[in-house]
């Protein structure tokens, strides 16, 4: 099993405080995870050097995720609220960096909320070139961005892997790679399976996650043939369980997700879980 397995902070912790921190690399490495994910909404409270100290410690590798704001969103027509946007994108990328973290990830793309239209095209060229500029910086200290592609309601710029593939395809960089989250992939593709093969060598990160986002195998969807279809194309890359509960609120990120429902309050159970659900499915699947 060569897949480095990773879980979201948002199992352990609400915020980014030293504090927080801590407890999220303990709670990882506790449950037996390599990797944490790290969401950036929170970043002003984040302490850098102290976390990637704790990380360091634990033997824990980082990635760090985000999407954007409203007022600071790239694929919009405003040129005042795409600079802002940048600016978020490229400090987001150097505290990845910072962190020791080699993936920067999310909706890098576009706020993070219900839109009401269809995406026009200045706002989708305004997208391409400013993630063309932020994958040259990230080539440069050695980095991957994740194109992860959301449901309609979080986005209008890709919802399927088609559309991310077209995307990073006008980006035209090496190091634009594609991030499946299986939660997403439930409400706008075909098959959980499908765009695993469509994307193939070009996935760079995986969200597993139900399609309630509570525990892995409590809900309806197919990931037998998810993994299935990881182990076909030969998949190596980190597979990150997301789960989110009214039990752990961030500050910034619980109303953008809608998270309302307590689906869980023992994140330890959920994470341990979660975890063994993941490495049977890897197991089950070796050398396929």
């Amino acid at each position: 099993m060569t897949n480095p397995l990773g879980v979201h902070a948002l199992v352990w912790v609400g915020g980014t405080t030293p504090a927080d921190v801590a407890t999220a690399v303990a709670q990882t490495k506790a449950a037996g995870y390599d990797l944490l994910e790290l969401s950036l909404h929170d970043a002003t409270n984040l302490d850098t050097a102290a976390a990637r100290r704790e990380l360091e410690d634990a033997g824990l590798a980082i990635a760090c995720s985000r999407g954007l704001a409203f007022d600071a969103d790239v694929s919009s027509d405003d040129a005042a609220v795409v600079e802002r946007g940048a600016r978020l994108l490229h400090d987001s990328l150097r505290i990845t960096h910072e962190l020791g973290g080699r993936h920067f990830t999310g909706a890098l793309y576009s706020a993070l909320g219900k839109y009401g239209a269809p995406l026009s095209s200045g706002g989708r060229a305004n997208v391409v070139q400013v993630l063309k500029e932020l994958a040259a910086e990230a080539a440069d200290l050695g980095m991957t961005l994740g194109l992860e592609i959301c449901n309609r309601y979080e986005t209008n710029v890709i919802n399927t892997a088609a559309d991310a593939l077209r995307l990073a395809d006008d980006i035209g960089a090496d190091n634009v790679t594609i991030h499946l989250d299986t939660y997403h992939m439930n409400i706008e593709e075909d098959s959980l399976d499908g765009p695993v093969r469509l994307v193939g060598e070009r996935l760079g990160y995986v969200h597993i996650g139900e399609n309630h986002r509570g525990y892995l195998g409590s809900g309806h969807l197919d990931f037998d043939s998810f993994f299935a279809a990881l182990a076909e194309i030969r998949y190596a890359g980190p597979i990150t369980f997301e789960s989110f509960s009214s039990a752990v609120v961030s500050p910034t990120l619980s109303n953008d997700l809608a998270v309302w429902r307590n689906l869980w309050d023992d994140g330890m159970d959920l994470a341990t879980r979660a975890r063994t659900f993941m490495s049977e499915q890897l197991q089950r699947h070796a050398g396929a």
